[in-house]
């Protein structure tokens, strides 16, 4: 891949660096001649691609709490903070269910503690991209979907609320208020190869064909989500802070959503993996078990439009789920060579 020049000895932070898309943009920016810092809650070396493919010795880690104001503040002058790319966030809708305070606390707090110190650096930071989530819009149903940028925000349940209400300061911070540069993203389930949070569909999915262990659907399959390649997502992150820094007065406060536009009952996804796999007789077991299943505190049906990024900037997707199978499971199973003894039980 030719390095693309913009990136080289930019001070970049990304915060949740140890997280599914922090590790493969961190692994990206490094490639690209970036200065990478990374900001990660965890204290211990935890299950992540970016301690998997040793992306950290290429980057700068720091561990500390993104709600630390006076640690956000250091961060940002010690490296001289150019651009930033706030992804982290408590993302398991189970467990905002179960504690919605930690939650609220990690996903609003965190993002106003960030952004409210990056506004003491305004001079200094050129562009920062907040991530939030279709999840942010609530539930509209099928007959409006895709979600657009100009739908109202209406959430219900705890992890929607909490990006729906990080959303909303990021764009009270590129208001004329206080004008930073700063672009809200809106994307839809992200899959692809470091994705080691096992309560997703897709990665609990094969883990249970590579591993041979039980997988048990939440919900009856019905849902309807859209999925989108991290490669695909990589680049939407890199394009928008890249025209945000050289144009911040044009594209300040601008929201964008990505996906692919095609909608998937979670049983379809289900039976692409397993089909792939040929585990028929698991696949017949599970779909009976699961029509008896019932889905509270999630939305029904999500699907991304992404005309807005192709009217600014000419993006689309390029992935096709079916077509990422086969390199996904080759990459889980590396994965699960090195590491099967610590997902065995």
């Amino acid at each position: 891949m030719k390095k693309k020049k913009f990136w080289s000895n930019k001070n970049v932070l990304i915060t949740g660096v140890c997280g599914f898309v922090g590790s493969n943009l961190a692994k990206d920016l490094s490639d690209n001649g970036a200065r990478v810092v990374g900001l990660s809650q965890k204290k211990k070396k935890e299950h992540s691609l970016l301690f998997y493919e040793n992306i950290q010795n290429k980057i700068k880690i720091i561990r500390g709490d993104i709600k630390n104001r006076l640690l956000i503040k250091k961060i940002l002058k010690k490296y001289n903070i150019e651009i930033c790319f706030h992804l982290a966030a408590q993302i398991e809708v189970g467990s905002a269910k179960k504690d919605p305070y930690k939650t609220w606390e990690s996903n609003i707090r965190g993002t106003y503690t960030l952004l409210d110190s990056i506004h003491q650096k305004k001079t200094q930071v050129k562009s920062v991209i907040v991530a939030s989530s279709d999840k942010a819009y609530g539930e509209y149903g099928i007959n409006k979907m895709p979600y657009k940028e100009n739908y109202a925000l209406k959430p219900i349940f705890p992890y929607d609320t909490s990006k729906a209400c990080a959303d909303m300061i990021a764009r009270s911070y590129a208001s004329t208020l206080f004008k930073m540069p700063v672009i809200i993203t809106r994307f839809s389930n992200i899959y692809g190869p470091g994705q080691l949070n096992f309560t997703a569909l897709i990665p609990d999915l094969i883990k249970s064909c590579i591993l041979k262990t039980k997988f048990i659907m939440r919900g009856d399959g019905e849902s309807i989500r859209d999925y989108v390649h991290i490669e695909d997502i990589i680049e939407v992150y890199k394009l928008l802070s890249e025209k945000l820094y050289l144009n911040p007065i044009k594209y300040r406060g601008e929201i964008f959503n990505a996906g692919t536009n095609t909608p998937h009952k979670t049983k379809d996804i289900l039976k692409a993996i397993f089909k792939f796999r040929k585990e028929e007789r698991e696949l017949t077991q599970i779909i009976k078990t699961m029509k008896q299943n019932k889905t509270s505190g999630e939305i029904s049906v999500q699907q991304m439009d992404y005309k807005k990024l192709y009217k600014y900037f000419g993006w689309k997707p390029k992935r096709k789920f079916k077509n990422m199978i086969p390199s996904l499971y080759r990459w889980y199973q590396g994965y699960f060579k090195k590491y099967k003894d610590d997902y065995s039980n």
